[in-house]
């Protein structure tokens, strides 16, 4: 650093020296030394020159892209690793203004206390021992274990892909997002944000809870003048408090988080401070247990705040007095006076509600006692005298279940105590060494919060008499907290403790939420979250700290800490589930990268902490679970359809790899049947020479055509060298399939000679199984006009070659007036004109074509054609069968034309047609013959036909066997007259169709009459709007057979 400068002397300008491995250099007119950076980023304007003449030389022209070894150590050792806005956090200025970074931390104080401070709290101190009484010592000591050993599990799987590299800010949300992927990231990221700010609510809660229950209950504002209004009253009150609550902590966190830091420790004291005084009570009642008595009413228990002596009557100066307790079940406080019926038979006792740890009383509450809302809480083996009516039981000061109760909810009310593992993996950025310290400080604060738990369980059951353990507010120890009455030296110091530890955990939640959701804005997976990646100059998340505390009032507004509890026990599940879905991906996936340095884990625990967190959420609440689970859904199918593209080396695209592998296998081992067969389409694009699509329709078709299903690969062949262009025209096709659609991949081939690019092109496109059975290409239009001959040479060999390789091609006319994908076309038709047996393409294309929104409407039409000697009717009524056994809807029409206008090169379709009703359709290929050998020395045009044909008008009629022996000028003429006679008879029947589909025939072995015949193709197409041509594989594509 300059400070280091400063002691040395500095040389003369122009000289330059080394310093731990940098090179300075005194420029004129300059008192500082300059450092030339190595790095990729430099910006200084004499980078070029920086290793002339050094002992570099040789590796000169890879610095450009390529930093030297002591660059980049040096750069990695000044590694800062500062959470996401918080930069207040981690600097602070002295007096001077020089800015000081913050001391890092260690395993014990970064990320051992700040767990432990987050998973002891709330339910601890207000719950576990209504879970205790509810469940029993044996089913709570099971919730514990179940809860415990899914995060430890969980911890487990953090461990090991936290040590994984370096993890920023962000915690759980990063590890999971660049372990599977934007879409899962961003789901359970938001999923964890949501639990954070649900935990917001229910410490907020937990803190008005014992605000108003314990410490100041005459503060209520709302107070309710029937017995039955109690429970709306106290959770209106709970709203009311808890607003302002949130308001007053949302203000702190605003102004400045550095004094919620500052009172951290305050609030890890009072933490310590209550389980210590809970451990000492619990030793305490072994040498003399405190004095809580609490009175039943044959075996009820009763609110003792009302009274101050369990007895009926009470004799003063051997006159008989009725007591305060007597006006609670009697009309007037006279002896005589009519009484509650259970009143009058039962008798009241008074026991201790803490009979200590050797009292026995673990026996009673080994097991649970489980009961609907409004059930009396009753000591069991107690005698007692029922009665036939207690419908006026709710009015008197008897102790009832506020809510109903079984064991799966009381699982989804303890989890949240056992979250907050995730607190080490969040400050990260703070710890000296993080690798070491997150596994090593989080498995440590969840064994000793584990062991605290188990303990409590067991202490709780063995020193608190159970009707105690299950009054969840403690009305019959004078309202006093439960957990309280067993702390020593006072239940004060659990009371205030709880307090604070829960105010702590809000500002907590309050501080870490907006962080993550802003760490998630930022990476901007999820659009309309992006104005919550801004916020203060100092990097404050504002609008997400505004975001967080809406989210929060929710839960505020549900006012049931009970009811809180099991949401957030949903997102946080969510969470650790994929963080071991991630932890055994890598595992299981072996990736070069999955280098953990933590290394005590294994695929198979990550695989048993999903299972178990899986299963908690079905047992805690089925319903929240699925609510849950299709939020994260939503989510995740949102960022894949509107999210950016990010690659994060994620595991899912790994394990997607290694499917797509295995797949690509299976595949070429068996080839594919006819009934799997659907054209998969190998795209030749043209690109203009700025590299733009010139037939983008091409793509709209060809998106027409698959409705996204199947293989598509969009090419193009370029002229010149791949290092200049190859990046550049496979942008702009993945910008041409983007705008139109098409779902696919991109292949530009980049040659010295076009022919050979495309030759290429055909024979190496896709891979394995997956490779293209269909060519599409756009036909040459101005071919004529062309300076030179390549167009329509490179077109006829593509021919050549797609029938050499045995692929299909379709060859679109006028490409340009095809529909785009927001058309829609109206009433039209699709025409089919079905020359000689193509393998059944011809009939598959328009049934494609159909499922797609653009041509739904239209109808199909077949047209065959028949010859002199066919029985048309007799052919129409086979083609209607054989279109049946196929289940093609379609028009049927033949067209009997009386010279030979057929291509005599393959067999007439009129003979095919014959053969369907006794040749079965799987052998229809075989019926196909070769192209005879005809040697063309002329380019026919249709005027030289038509000259032709009046010279030989006088010539008799020529059969189809003696066009083998014709002249080269004779079959040329055949050739034409074909091609005319079948053009007018097309654009007669089919001129106001919306697509013709043609057979194309072959083109001519001899390259001599490659001219020729695509004339022949023009004159075939001439008239038509819309024309694909189609030339088959050579196999069957298309079958009447199940």
């Amino acid at each position: 650093n300059s400070g280091e400068l400063r002691k040395f002397p500095l040389p003369p300008a122009g000289v330059c020296f080394i310093l731990r491995y940098h090179v300075f250099c005194c420029l004129p007119g300059d008192n500082t030394p300059r450092e030339s950076s190595p790095f990729i980023n430099n910006t200084d304007h004499d980078r070029g020159n920086y290793y002339d003449g050094k002992n570099m030389a040789l590796f000169e022209e890879e610095i450009e892209s390529n930093p030297m070894v002591s660059s980049l150590l040096n750069k990695l050792a000044n590694y800062t690793n500062l959470t996401q806005g918080v930069t207040e956090h981690e600097e602070y200025e002295n007096e001077d203004g020089v800015t000081k970074i913050a001391v890092k931390m260690g395993t014990f104080i970064g990320v051992y206390l700040p767990c432990m401070q987050n998973i002891l709290g709330v339910i601890l101190f207000l719950r576990l021992t209504w879970i205790v009484g509810t469940a029993g010592i044996m089913e709570s000591f099971a919730i514990v274990v179940m809860c415990c050993t899914c995060t430890m599990l969980t911890a487990i799987s953090m461990s090991a892909i936290a040590t994984n590299g370096v993890v920023p800010a962000g915690g759980s949300y990063y590890m999971i997002s660049r372990s599977l992927g934007p879409e899962f990231g961003g789901a359970v990221g938001l999923c964890f944000y949501l639990g954070t700010t649900f935990a917001g609510s229910m410490y907020i809660l937990g803190t008005i809870e014992i605000l108003l229950t314990y410490i100041v209950p005459n503060t209520a504002v709302f107070v309710a003048e029937k017995k039955e209004d109690e429970t709306e009253a106290m959770l209106n009150n709970m709203r009311v408090y808890g607003t302002c609550c949130l308001a007053l902590m949302a203000l702190v966190v605003f102004v400045g988080v550095k004094y919620v830091n500052k009172l951290a420790l305050v609030f890890l004291a009072c933490v310590v401070l209550s389980i210590m005084a809970i451990y000492a009570g619990v030793i305490k009642t072994v040498i003399e247990p405190p004095n809580y008595p609490i009175c039943l009413l044959g075996n009820r228990s009763l609110q003792n705040h009302n009274f101050e002596k369990c007895m009926k009557t009470e004799v003063i100066k051997n006159v008989t007095y009725t007591t305060e307790l007597w006006k609670l079940f009697c009309d007037s406080p006279h002896l005589n006076a009519t009484c509650d019926e259970y009143f009058t038979l039962n008798n009241l006792t008074e026991i201790q509600g803490i009979p200590g740890l050797l009292s026995g009383v673990i026996k009673d509450n080994m097991w649970g006692e489980y009961g609907p809302s409004g059930m009396l809480v009753e000591k069991k083996n107690q005698s007692s005298v029922p009665v036939q009516d207690n419908s006026r039981d709710i009015y008197k000061p008897y102790i009832f279940n506020d809510i109903s109760t079984f064991f799966t909810l009381l699982v989804g009310i303890y989890f949240p105590s056992v979250t907050g593992i995730m607190a080490g993996s969040n400050r990260s950025g703070d710890l000296r060494d993080a690798q070491r310290s997150i596994p090593i400080g989080t498995i440590l604060a969840i064994a000793t919060t584990s062991f605290i738990y188990m303990t409590c369980v067991v202490l709780f059951g063995a020193c608190i008499e159970g009707v105690v353990l299950r009054d969840k507010f403690g009305n019959s120890v004078n309202k006093n907290l439960v957990i309280g009455t067993l702390a020593w030296p006072s239940p004060w110091v659990i009371v205030i403790g709880s307090f604070f530890s829960c105010c702590g955990a809000g500002l907590q939640s309050l501080t870490g939420a907006p962080r993550l959701l802003q760490a998630i804005a930022r990476d901007g997976i999820v659009p309309f979250l992006q104005v919550f990646g801004h916020g203060k100059a100092n990097g404050e998340p504002t609008w997400a700290l505004l975001m967080t505390v809406g989210i929060c009032e929710i839960g505020i507004l549900i006012a049931s800490l009970d009811a809180v509890a099991p949401i957030l026990s949903m997102f946080f599940l969510m969470c650790y589930l994929f963080v071991n879905l991630a932890c055994a991906v890598q595992t299981l996936l072996r990736t070069p990268n999955w280098r953990p340095r933590f290394k005590f884990y294994h695929w198979t625990l990550s695989f048993l902490g999903m299972s178990l967190c899986l299963s908690l959420m079905f047992i805690s609440s089925w319903y929240y679970a699925l609510v849950a689970m299709s939020i994260a859904g939503c989510i995740y199918k949102y960022i894949e359809y509107r999210g950016a593209e990010k690659e994060w080396g994620d595991g899912i695209r790994g394990l997607s790899l290694n499917a797509a592998r295995y797949a690509l296998i299976r595949l070429e081992e068996v080839p594919t049947h006819t009934k799997n067969w659907r054209p998969q389409l190998l795209v030749l694009l043209k690109l203009d020479s700025d590299l733009g699509v010139k037939h983008p329709r091409l793509l709209s078709f060809t998106t027409q055509l698959k409705a996204g299903k199947g293989l598509t690969i969009v090419s193009s062949v370029l002229e010149g060298t791949y290092m200049t262009l190859g990046a550049e025209a496979k942008s702009a096709e993945q910008s041409a399939m983007h705008l139109e659609r098409t779902k696919g991949f991109c292949h530009v081939v980049v040659s010295s000679n076009l022919r050979d690019g495309f030759s290429h092109l055909i024979q190496s496109a896709g891979l394995g199984g997956m490779k293209h059975n269909a060519v599409l290409m756009a036909w040459p239009g101005g071919w004529k006009q062309a300076e030179d001959s390549y167009p329509w040479k490179n077109f006829i060999e593509t021919v050549r070659e797609t029938t050499s390789a045995h692929q299909a091609l379709l060859v679109a006319k006028n490409i340009d007036k095809f529909p785009c994908n927001q058309d829609r076309l109206g009433e039209g038709t699709i025409d089919v004109w079905w020359i000689v047996h193509d393998g059944g393409l011809l009939m598959l294309l328009p049934f494609l074509l159909r499922q797609h929104k653009v041509w739904r409407k239209c109808k199909m039409r077949i047209f065959t054609v028949a010859q002199m000697n066919d029985n048309s009717i007799q052919m129409k009524k086979d083609l209607q069968m054989f279109l049946y056994h196929l289940r093609l809807n379609a028009v049927v029409e033949v067209v009997e034309m009386v010279s030979s206008c057929t291509d005599t090169s393959v067999i007439p379709q009129a003979q095919l047609i014959t053969k369907l009703g006794t040749k079965s359709h799987a052998n229809l290929s075989d019926t196909a013959t070769a192209t005879p050998d005809h040697h063309v020395h002329m380019t026919w045009t249709k005027d030289k036909l038509i000259a032709e044909r009046n010279r030989k008008r006088g010539e008799p009629n020529v059969g189809v066997k003696d066009l083998f022996n014709m002249k080269p000028n004779q079959s040329n003429v055949r050739r034409m007259h074909t091609a005319v006679k079948l053009n007018e008879v097309v654009v007669n029947k089919s001129q106001g169709a919306q697509l013709v589909l043609l057979n194309m025939p072959g083109p001519p072995k001899n390259k001599g009459g490659d001219e020729n015949y695509m004339e022949f193709l023009e004159v075939l197409m001439d008239g038509l709007d819309r024309v694909l041509l189609v030339r088959g594989g050579g196999r069957e594509v298309i079958t009447i057979y199940s």
